[in-house]
């Protein structure tokens, strides 16, 4: 396994040769039913606020990833192609390969103290989800998020995970102190399409019950409605059947978000395709034949449709990728009549 040939993101300027040594690196399995089949391969790991690629075009610059590979196991899933800069298989050694940075919530602590950190939004589930089964045995996203709440830097989650419930006490903490915002990842509903696409996540209907509980919580949650998966979940039924059930469950927003087809991803999907949509082979090939997206008519289509839907179901698009700024449910206590007025920041 080619560990040595991560390059760093730097947190500053300067650039290490590796983001941890091969000397640092113990691989354990564990024989318990939720983990039998996956490798997970413990690092501590040298940095772990990333820098973002400007071309990328994303609206955040900053994120911090605990996790390399996902059990969620999304045949589509984007981020297949990190494994191989790893000489890890981007099919089967993506869902079953899991690299642990087990140091991340210490390092992250040292980091936002830094004096060369400026405090700006972090975003996490960006890349793969940091609430996925791992989580549930080594537990670094507490300790991520209460490092946040300390230090009072703003973030935000993007999650398929119903492991983030754990957290919920948490998070509330950090929105008392900072802007936090909460995304769950519900593309559609059908329960047929989830366990062949998305076998390793929670149902979608349990993902809805995150957002109904942060709502109930004070905490407003957005749903990116992603992946739209064409000739799958973009019949308008599905699309009305899906912006239904977010509203139902309380969220704040929808964003539609297009499949799209990277390099190491298209490959595995496609495979995935013939194998239980053999008839959408030749209509894929020819949908994404000018590269990763779909062609810009079909992305605004169903955008106009699930911004259609969410109107008439009573909620509001938001940018995708753009984490929703949340304060905290409680009123500031009204400053004594006597004394000189407070602006509150907060």
């Amino acid at each position: 396994m080619r560990w040595e040939n991560l390059t760093v993101d730097p947190e500053h300027t300067r650039a290490d040769p590796a983001l941890f040594g091969a000397d640092a690196v113990t691989t354990r399995t564990f024989d318990s039913p939720e983990f039998r089949g996956i490798t997970f391969h413990e690092i501590r790991a040298r940095s772990i606020i990333n820098r973002v690629p400007a071309v990328s075009r994303m609206s955040f610059q900053w994120t911090v990833n605990p996790y390399r590979g996902c059990t969620h196991a999304c045949v589509y899933c984007f981020a297949r192609k990190t494994h191989s800069y790893l000489d890890l298989d981007t099919g089967l050694g993506f869902d079953s390969q899991i690299v642990v940075k087990v140091n991340a919530p210490e390092l992250l602590r040292r980091q936002l103290g830094s004096h060369r950190w400026q405090g700006e939004h972090i975003a996490m589930g960006t890349n793969v989800d940091c609430y996925q089964r791992a989580e549930g045995r080594y537990r670094l996203m507490p300790g991520i998020i209460s490092a946040l709440r300390d230090h009072a830097n703003p973030f935000s989650i993007l999650t398929k995970g119903t492991l983030i419930l754990r957290d919920l006490d948490l998070i509330r903490q950090a929105a008392e102190v900072t802007d936090v915002g909460i995304s769950v990842s519900v593309g559609f509903t059908d329960a047929a399409l989830w366990r062949t696409v998305e076998p390793g996540t929670p149902a979608p209907e349990r993902r809805l019950d995150v957002v109904r509980a942060f709502g109930e919580h004070g905490i407003g949650c957005g749903v990116l409605m992603a992946p739209v998966i064409p000739f799958l979940s973009d019949h308008p039924d599905r699309l009305r059947a899906t912006v239904e059930a977010i509203a139902a469950a309380g969220a704040t927003s929808v964003t539609p978000l297009v499949l799209h087809l990277r390099p190491g991803a298209r490959e595995w999907f496609m495979t995935w395709l013939g194998r239980h949509h053999p008839h959408l082979v030749p209509r894929y090939e020819r949908l994404y034949a000018d590269g990763s997206y779909a062609p810009k008519w079909y992305q605004r289509r169903i955008t106009r449709q699930v911004h259609e839907l969410a109107e008439e179901y009573g909620i509001g698009p938001t940018r995708a990728q753009t984490p929703r700024r949340i304060r905290p449910s409680e009123p500031a206590q009204e400053p004594p009549a006597s004394g000189p007025t407070q602006l509150s920041l907060i």
